[in-house]
């Protein structure tokens, strides 16, 4: 079995995530691989931000590092995004394990 890591990039301690965010949910989930990001549906609508912090804490409990440690490279208001986290021991293939 290949595993596909077209959606991520480990360089040093920075982890660079490709996503695709779907935002409004009943709650905040991986769903999966989408071409060649990872697609998460965030329960916070996309109005003044909500979404992406909604995101960026779901991301912060998931790597387990500060809120400092989370952010948004490109695409901020955008549904593809480009999320960097800094100094992660857990790896990306454990937030992909989450999918249904």
């Amino acid at each position: 079995m290949t595993v596909d890591t077209s959606w991520f990039h480990l360089k040093d301690d920075k982890l660079t995530l490709t996503l695709h965010v779907q935002p409004g949910a009943k709650r905040t989930e991986v769903i999966g691989l989408h071409g060649d990001a990872l697609k998460i549906k965030v329960a916070a609508a996309a109005v003044e931000g909500q979404a992406n912090a909604r995101l960026l804490e779901f991301l912060r409990k998931a790597f387990k590092v500060p809120a400092s440690r989370v952010s948004v490279k490109h695409g901020e208001h955008a549904r593809r995004k480009v999320v960097e986290i800094q100094g992660s021991d857990v790896s990306p293939q454990a937030l992909l394990a989450r999918a249904p």
